[in-house]
């Protein structure tokens, strides 16, 4: 089962705007009907709020802690993409955050994820 608790956060470093990107390339979890492996990409990028406000990123071990912590885990495409999202805006309150989890073809289809938190830049 994924566990939030993995995660842990340190303060934004600086006071200016950044954005931060982190690629997880082997996202693995299972397919709730069949039980069989599902092997994704998932994309995290964010805009943390400045240190000054109280703003933080997610340490990197923790993420991939995280992250393994899905492996075992029935659940379908679109809720793994929306627990990230709302398991790492809840941990670091970000400006704007972006996932997106790319799966690997099932049947002939790919599928794409994408949830937002705040007001993600189009560019």
């Amino acid at each position: 089962m994924s566990d939030a608790s993995l995660l842990e956060a340190f303060p934004t470093p600086v006071d200016s705007p950044f954005v931060v990107e982190h690629i997880a390339e082997e996202f693995t979890s299972l397919c709730p009907r069949t039980g069989h492996p599902d092997f994704g990409v998932v994309k995290i990028r964010f805009c943390p709020r400045p240190g000054s406000k109280g703003g933080s990123c997610v340490e990197l071990k923790s993420l991939k802690l995280y992250l393994q912590s899905f492996r075992d885990e029935g659940i379908f495409y679109e809720a793994v993409t929306n627990r990230i999202r709302d398991d790492l805006a809840a941990l670091m309150n970000p400006v704007w955050m972006h996932v997106t989890t790319n799966w690997r073809s099932r049947g002939g289809i790919r599928s794409r994820i994408t949830a937002n938190h705040g007001d993600v830049p189009t560019t």
